[in-house]
């Protein structure tokens, strides 16, 4: 073990503040369900406007988003697809956190008020983000016990689909994880080795993020349950990684790191941890021989 990680206690001097590079959100893809809806990408920019104004502000508060009822209904629709499905698929520290949170189909929740109950159960917080942002630099804020989150809604034509992260895929897929001391404390493992790794080991680690935080499976008992956001959040991928043609592999950390991925099909093979201490001490030694 060549290095000691221990999690990193955010201070107010640590709230995000330098520019981050980021997609830009107003040249939306030709192919993106909103590319040619004016109205949907000035909300865009609207939205991420808030976020942007966040970064300088000295007080660093969270701004709320007064989401439309348009909005609204797309997070309804989402959640009430997917509510019977999590029930039989999702890992139980999940539903239980989805509860803790105060999570239901009727409103979009607020960052500020989610950051605010998970840094009461882990320390971690959440930080508005324009959105896609480069990989290096949304892991290291991990180190920070930070998640970057944007705020913006995919757009209503596809409620079940966004090529890109969305408050939807954010609150209902990753943040209820936080909740977990092993999830958050392994997540800002993976934040450190994202600051000291070079180029080979940082497309190491993004593997080892999307094959765990995204599409990770767990043991539970006799039953193999999801754990992973991109799982968690989408009712095609969470009911795809249990058919029985899925391939489903016992984690092993060599594999993973040299299994790539790509996120624009569904996943064809899915790793199962034993237990989220298991993940965090093999990801503190793999990052350990940096």
């Amino acid at each position: 073990m060549n290095a000691v990680i221990n999690a990193t206690i955010p201070t107010k001097d640590d709230f995000l503040t330098e520019d981050v590079d980021f997609a830009e959100i107003s040249s939306l893809p030709i192919d993106h369900p909103g590319a040619h809806d004016p109205a949907y990408r000035n909300r865009r920019n609207y939205i991420a406007e808030l976020a942007a104004n966040y970064r300088h502000d000295p007080t660093h508060r969270i701004p709320d988003v007064d989401y439309t009822r348009e909005e609204i209904e797309v997070w309804r629709y989402v959640f009430t697809q997917l509510e019977e499905v999590q029930q039989r698929r999702a890992c139980s520290f999940y539903l239980q956190a989805k509860r803790d949170l105060g999570l239901h189909a009727d409103a979009i929740p607020q960052l500020r008020e989610l950051s605010y109950k998970l840094n009461l159960f882990t320390g971690f917080r959440l930080a508005p983000i324009e959105g896609l942002v480069e990989t290096r630099a949304f892991l290291t804020w991990l180190e920070k016990r930070t998640m970057l989150c944007t705020q913006y809604v995919r757009h209503h034509s596809r409620p079940d689909y966004t090529p890109e992260p969305d408050i939807v895929h954010e609150a209902i897929g990753h943040i209820p994880m936080f909740t977990n001391p092993d999830f958050a404390d392994f997540s800002n493992m993976v934040g450190y080795g994202a600051r000291i790794a070079d180029e080979q080991q940082l497309i190491e680690l993004g593997r080892l993020y999307w094959w765990t935080v995204e599409f990770g499976l767990i043991e539970e008992g006799s039953e193999i349950k999801a754990f992973g956001a991109g799982l968690l959040s989408s009712f095609s991928e969470l009911e795809n990684c249990f058919n029985p043609n899925v391939p489903k592999q016992k984690f092993d950390l060599r594999t993973v790191i040299n299994t790539e991925f790509d996120y624009s099909m569904m996943q064809p093979v899915l790793f199962i941890i034993p237990s989220y201490g298991y993940l965090k001490e093999i990801t503190k030694e793999f990052i350990g021989s940096f």
